[in-house]
């Protein structure tokens, strides 16, 4: 069973239907003794950082997420839940994440990065190519040259640039899906990115349930 983290961050109706189709059971809750059934956990959000990093520890979520990624269970973090994997976002202010993976995350733009191209939208919106930056299980069966829909304002800026298992290209170099060890982020919705999403999240699937036994 895939536990689906309940923390009022957004629809996450999408995510346990993709689940689903793949042939898994997924339960919404914020109950830890429920979560501690499950043999991978999947963080979603939409939203903002903060209100949503308050709301994991109104729950005291954040400390659970701490100890069962210590303990080696699976951990997806998508869209926003990305995000709350890095030590802070500079979203409206400066907020602690779970610091799970290091590095922050910043707004598109040239006050971040000098390469930025002003001619472009933000937020980031669309069907974008995801680049491989190393080989991983969780790319097993992704070819070159596919997609995925991005919708973010904001970007992951990783302390180590090993930590980016795909990326894609918008003026900057744009973490696209990042893992280290157990913990897995994907900035796009792989339920919502076609074949190629789902393909990921079968991959998230299938690992997390032999990691589990």
């Amino acid at each position: 069973m895939v536990g689906v983290i309940d923390y009022d961050a957004g629809n996450v109706r999408s995510v346990i239907k993709a689940v689903e189709k793949l042939g898994a059971e997924a339960v919404l809750t914020s109950d830890t003794r429920k979560l501690d059934e499950c043999s991978s956990i999947i963080l979603p959000g939409v939203g903002s950082f903060g209100k949503a990093m308050d709301n994991l520890r109104q729950r005291q979520l954040d400390t659970w997420l701490l100890r069962t990624v210590k303990e080696g269970r699976l951990l997806l973090g998508i869209c926003l839940g990305l995000q709350m994997l890095f030590d802070r976002s500079f979203e409206d202010g400066e907020w602690k994440g779970l610091g799970l993976i290091p590095g922050e995350v910043v707004r598109f733009g040239k006050e971040n990065d000098p390469d930025w191209d002003d001619a472009l939208k933000i937020p980031h919106m669309g069907w974008n190519e995801l680049v491989c930056n190393r080989e991983d299980p969780i790319g097993d069966g992704i070819a070159k040259g596919e997609y995925a829909y991005f919708v973010p304002s904001y970007y992951a800026r990783p302390a180590d640039w090993d930590d980016v298992v795909y990326y894609a290209d918008y003026s900057i170099r744009v973490p696209g899906v990042v893992r280290k060890d157990n913990v897995i982020g994907m900035q796009f919705h792989p339920e919502k990115s076609s074949d190629t999403g789902m393909r990921l999240l079968k991959n998230f699937l299938k690992e997390g349930e032999h990691l589990a036994g």
